[in-house]
């Protein structure tokens, strides 16, 4: 369970997965051929412990020169791999590593005798390797659902006829057509068409998601149901699933605080480990006391100090975590933004898009005549409130004369002979109108008043219980900055049950604003946030989550973690599952230190042995790769 040379061990999965990435013209992406390789490996990992076990059992059971020929047989089974690559550090001037450690043990045990114990060091060892990789593939599993969201060959309408073309060959403009099992390959809109879409790979949500003409589609979607025609709206390499895949391969370049710590911790401790084995052995026989006795506590010495338990677990742990989170939704661009949501105790929030739909609806209309009379003219018009109100109306339309757009008021027109007015407060009141107070949109028939709409942007139908799950989880501060009106954000924020409301906010003003939660005794800061104009804060933030269903590209760039729902009860989930991640670690460590300290005293005190040793360094890692793969779990 050593981490081989400063995580050699890994190289397996990492050169593998960095090649998975990056080559295009074989089978490396999305068509199972590394998870058949990743299935190789642990059958044949499995197949040397048995293998070899088979040989300890004969060696056991049999007596003389076959006995020792058996055991060591077994050793080169279970310990080729750790010996080799000893020397071959060695050779490459890096002396101190748990491979040598490992090796000098195990070769020592082996000359004076301990033939049962020096195997039961490489056993125990292979075990815990064979456990590490099935953890490692199942998380590794969970991230390489998203790498099969890549695309080759697409399909496109051009002079009327379907042509194939590679993604990367799809231009801003072009019709896509995606048919029944076809996944979407460029973000765009649906111009032709209805169906359902399943986003599981994207969101980690199963219920397919219903999609019709005008509707935004993100690639990576697969098309359930019929066929549809697609407008392109981005590239390829501009796309979501592009993004997505990027993230992906750099998921775990970032190292946590507490994994440079025992990467650091190792490389001082091993040396320190080596001299002071050393020690108890040439201090003693310099004191005239028993060489072999020495010797053989020098020996449990080594094997029970071994940091590999430590060097092994915490990336472990980190991947799996990072892995459990993907096949929710939620992706993380590196195991230190896990450390710091697990210690964030403010979180500052955008309005539109985060908290609310970022979608305008008509939530109140006074007057029989007054929707039938706003749909009409509306229609006309660009305005988001008004394309609401005429969402909204499921009459028929009454024809429409003299339109004319009163910028920065409303709308006017002639129906029937009457004179319509249709806009803003500020508008009745320039045409010296009496109307109530409260409303967004008022209608006027020959100068009278006649009713007024409301229009509001709601809440997520989850955005309440998801603040109130945050402030359950310990989080002190919950803000919410917009640049929308005080009370409107004053009511947004009653109703999502936030405390703190900021408004009337530019870009560089919400920067101002974490700034100050710093100054005001905030220690680590998360921000949320999905347009182009939160990039600023999310980068200035200790962790930058991007609502990225529907977050701009500048948004999700600058950010650390992308929820790819637009479903902010995904936030808590992060926090959650970073908070075990943690707690695991911490419980690996304390767990690890303690059994070696404890072995270690025993062994100069002449009361332990070389199977408490090989527990003390390979049976702690065991146990510390399990308590790692509980996070899967949660």
């Amino acid at each position: 369970m050593c981490n081989k040379n400063e995580h050699e061990h890994h190289e397996h999965h990492e050169t593998h997965e960095h090649h998975e990435h990056h080559e295009h013209d074989g089978c490396c992406c999305g068509c199972g051929h590394e998870h058949e390789e990743d299935d190789n490996y642990i059958r044949k990992g499995l197949f040397r412990i048995v293998f070899g076990l088979l040989l300890l059992g004969l060696a056991i059971f049999t007596k003389g020169y076959i006995s020792i020929v058996l055991y060591i047989a077994s050793y080169i089974v279970f310990g080729y791999d750790v010996v080799l690559r000893a020397v071959k550090n060695i050779l490459n001037g890096h002396l101190f590593d748990e491979n040598f450690l490992m090796s000098l043990a195990t070769v020592c045990a082996l000359g004076i005798g301990e033939f049962t114990e020096a195997v039961a060091v490489m056993l125990f060892y292979q075990i815990g390797e064979f456990l590490q990789d099935t953890v490692v593939n199942r998380s590794r599993r969970s991230i390489k659902d998203l790498m099969e969201l890549n695309i080759d060959d697409v399909n496109i309408l051009k002079d009327g006829k379907i042509a194939t073309v590679e993604a990367e060959d799809v231009e801003i403009g072009d019709i896509v057509v995606i048919r029944p099992g076809e996944k979407i390959p460029v973000d765009g809109i649906i111009v032709r068409g209805e169906t359902t879409l399943d986003m599981r790979s994207l969101t980690g949500e199963s219920v397919p998601v219903e999609k019709s003409q005008g509707d935004n589609v993100i690639s990576g979607s697969l098309n359930n149901s019929s066929l549809i025609y697609v407008k392109a709206e981005k590239k390829y390499a501009d796309s979501t699933v592009a993004g997505i895949l990027e993230m992906v391969e750099h998921a775990s370049s970032s190292k946590s605080q507490t994994e440079s710590f025992i990467s650091r911790f190792a490389a001082i401790y091993t040396p320190i480990v080596v001299f002071g084995a050393a020690a108890v052995v040439i201090i003693p026989a310099l004191m005239g006391l028993n060489f072999k006795t020495w010797l053989y506590r020098a020996l449990i010495f080594l094997v029970a100090s071994c940091p590999c338990a430590l060097v092994v677990s915490i990336p472990l742990t980190f991947f799996a975590g990072i892995g459990t989170l993907s096949r929710k939704g939620v992706l993380v661009k590196g195991s230190n933004f896990m450390e710091l949501m697990s210690r964030t105790d403010t979180f500052v929030m955008d309005k539109t898009g985060t908290i609310t739909k970022g979608e305008f609806e008509v939530t109140k209309v006074t007057g029989e005549e007054t929707l039938g009379y706003a749909a009409s003219l509306e229609r006309f018009s660009t305005h988001p409130m008004g394309n609401a109100v005429v969402k909204k109306y499921r009459g028929r339309y009454s024809e429409a004369e003299n339109v004319t757009e009163i910028s920065g008021f409303g709308i006017s027109g002639v129906i029937n002979g009457k004179n319509i007015l249709v806009g803003s407060k500020k508008l009745m009141d320039r045409e010296g109108i009496e109307c109530e107070q409260g409303y967004n949109i008022y209608v006027a028939v020959d100068g009278k008043y006649i009713g007024a709409i409301a229009v509001e942007d709601t809440i997520k139908e989850d955005s309440k219980t998801a603040v109130s799950d945050l402030y359950s989880l310990g989080i002190k501060n919950i803000a919410m900055v917009t640049g929308d009106k005080k009370e409107i954000a004053e009511n947004v924020a009653l109703e999502a049950g936030i405390k703190n409301v900021y408004s009337e906010l530019l870009p560089g003003d919400k920067v101002k604003t974490l700034e100050n939660l710093y100054n005001t005794g905030s220690r680590v800061i998360a921000a949320i946030g999905d347009g182009i104009n939160d990039a600023p804060v999310l980068a200035r933030a200790d962790v930058g989550i991007a609502m990225g269903g529907i977050g701009s590209d500048a948004a999700i760039e600058a950010a650390d973690v992308v929820i790819m729902e637009d479903s902010l009860a995904k936030v808590p989930v992060a926090v959650r599952l970073s908070e075990a991640t943690m707690k695991i670690c911490r419980e690996n460590v304390i767990f690890v230190l303690a059994v070696k300290i404890i072995v270690l005293v025993l062994a100069l005190a002449g009361k332990s042995n070389m199977w408490m040793a090989v527990f003390a360094d390979v049976g702690t890692a065991l146990l510390a790769v399990l308590n790692s793969v509980r996070i899967t779990k949660k």
